[in-house]
């Protein structure tokens, strides 16, 4: 079977390998075993090895589930995007033009 290629950026990949790292860190200081982090998230241990080593091939709905099988760490996942500040710098300097109101139809 041909493996499937990933356009990701090598900034991406370290942090895809950074969250795995935590994730397994997570994982050994609740003195979980692999086996039943895998069954609660409904997994296999495979799965969870590659979650752990930060493998973009792993859905992020299997990240969710592992996270969540952690002890509801997946909460965190809202985290994410959500102070966009440079979205925000964006959307302030369209909104410095000067615009004016629509004209009002009589």
């Amino acid at each position: 079977m041909k493996k499937a290629v990933y356009n990701i950026l090598p900034e991406t990949e370290d942090i895809l390998k950074t969250m795995g790292e935590q994730i397994k860190l997570a994982r050994l200081r609740r003195d979980l075993p692999v086996e039943l982090v895998a069954e609660r998230a409904g997994i296999s241990r495979s799965s969870l090895w590659k979650v752990e080593s930060g493998s973009p091939a792993v859905a992020i709905g299997i990240y969710a589930a592992v996270l969540h099988a952690l002890g509801g760490m997946d909460k965190d996942i809202l985290l994410v995007a959500k102070d966009d500040e440079m979205g925000r710098q964006m959307q302030d300097l369209n909104l410095l033009t000067k615009k004016r109101a629509a004209r009002r139809k009589k």
